[in-house]
């Protein structure tokens, strides 16, 4: 039987910190851009969404 040990490099977790950090990034900008956005704009945004999927709208 054989055991396996599980160690985590520096390069592993520099990884970690900077995909989290870019999540967070981008999940703030979406936040903001959705709060400071007009709603005529963001009606189009999502109409446009829709479209894009193949789904009917109004």
């Amino acid at each position: 039987m054989t055991t396996r040990t599980a160690s985590r490099t520096p390069s592993d977790t520099a990884t970690r910190f900077a995909t989290g950090l870019l999540a967070l990034a981008l999940g703030g900008f979406l936040i903001f851009g959705a709060g400071f956005a007009s709603a005529d704009q963001l009606h189009d945004t999502a109409h446009d969404a829709r479209h894009a999927m193949g789904l009917p709208c109004h």
